[in-house]
């Protein structure tokens, strides 16, 4: 049987907040979502004024930012970002992310391999 199409809302997944503060919904991971996926996509935001914590990932992100403008922190090197604005996260890299605006800093964030707890480290 081949694979089947998946059609869900941003509103249907269940948010939480993310070890590194980020408030986070999951939207297609393939241990919990119908999909033969290589990676893990999910839907996040900081609030106004917050930021989340600094860590590392063993595997490589890519994060898209939708709405909103922040500093990213990479490694320690400070770097600008506002909706429209994309970057990779190489495996390893120290990371954080702060919402200097007055709207939510909304992103979403492509983990490969597919994230996992274990691969993950909070560093703060």
């Amino acid at each position: 049987m081949s694979e089947q199409p998946y059609v869900a809302q941003l509103r249907d997944q269940t948010e939480f907040v993310a070890g590194d503060g980020c408030h986070l919904r999951e939207l297609l991971h393939p241990e919990r979502h119908p999909v033969a996926l290589g990676y893990s996509l999910a839907h996040a935001y900081v609030e106004a004024g917050g930021r989340t914590a600094d860590h590392v990932l063993e595997q490589s992100e890519v994060y898209y930012i939708i709405a909103g403008r922040g500093t990213m922190v990479l490694d320690g090197q400070a770097h600008a970002v506002e909706a429209g604005s994309y970057y990779y996260i190489p495996p390893r890299c120290s990371q954080w992310l702060r919402n200097d605006g007055e709207q939510r800093l909304e992103f979403l964030c492509i983990v490969e391999p597919p994230w996992t707890a274990a691969g993950e480290t909070i560093t703060e």
